[in-house]
């Protein structure tokens, strides 16, 4: 019996209603009902057990995911609460399933962004630790010097976040325009680094994610293609999806 039992948020994303993580928070904020019960985080679900979300029944899935990428333009916000905020992604898209997006840019931003219905694939994508590409493309507001550059190649110390980025990719395009290679998402990263070197943001455009290029008119979507969603699996087959498989991969490794 015990091994047909999943822990709730794994059950959520497993039915494509959001990620792990989206599942915590509506856990947490008592959104989530088991036989209209509200559970404690980290209830595990039996199979004749009722999940419902804001008093909708979530089901086991019976479909393939679907996977998506889409040119979000600027002012369009990456959030699934649809209550909450009017100019939302899912909105916005309207697309026939339950979708979510992996990650987020931030409102003033445009460019690629993947959506999905298949939770466990997120956290393989957004952890930091895989080290999975994100490219963009950034305008600043004055001239960019090489000693920018190298400032923001090598990692900046962000005090407000007591995080510093990690080392990555940039080349100088023109005299206001700059290419950056991330495997980290902190909040603005982009926008804080460029703030502590003095420089504003002038337009920021994310152009590719690991093996997706950004190739579609802004505001459109397509599905990936079977090329493009096969060499993602290999890309993140090996990637933890979770802080505690990462632990399990590090306590292995020290065997």
């Amino acid at each position: 019996m015990s091994e047909d039992l999943k822990r709730l948020n794994k059950y959520l994303s497993e039915a494509g209603y959001c990620s792990r993580r989206a599942a915590d928070r509506l856990i947490e904020a008592g959104r989530v009902t088991i036989n209209d019960v509200i559970p404690e985080m980290g209830t595990k679900v039996a199979p004749e057990d009722v999940v419902k979300v804001d008093g909708e029944i979530i089901g086991e899935r019976k479909q393939d995911f679907v996977y998506l990428a889409f040119n979000k333009p600027v002012g369009i916000v990456c959030t699934t609460d649809t209550r909450v905020e009017k100019d939302n992604i899912i909105d916005y898209i309207n697309y026939p399933k339950r979708i979510f997006p992996i990650g987020r840019l931030d409102k003033p931003s445009e460019g690629l962004i993947l959506l999905t219905d298949d939770g466990d694939i997120v956290n393989k994508i957004l952890r930091a630790s895989n080290n999975h590409e994100k490219e963009y493309i950034v305008t600043v507001d004055i001239p960019i010097s090489q000693t920018f550059i190298e400032r923001m190649s090598g990692g900046i110390y962000l005090e407000d976040l007591g995080k510093r980025t990690k080392k990555c990719v940039v080349k100088k395009i023109d005299k206001f325009t700059f290419s950056i290679i991330l495997t980290q998402g902190l909040n603005r990263q982009i926008r804080r680094m460029c703030e502590y070197l003095n420089y504003e943001v002038q337009t920021l455009k994310r152009v590719r994610i690991m093996n997706i290029q950004l190739d579609l008119p802004i505001g459109q979507y397509r599905e990936l293609t079977k090329e493009e969603f096969n060499t993602l699996n290999n890309l993140i087959a090996d990637s933890v999806k979770t802080y505690e498989d990462n632990q399990e991969s590090f306590r292995k490794s020290r065997r």
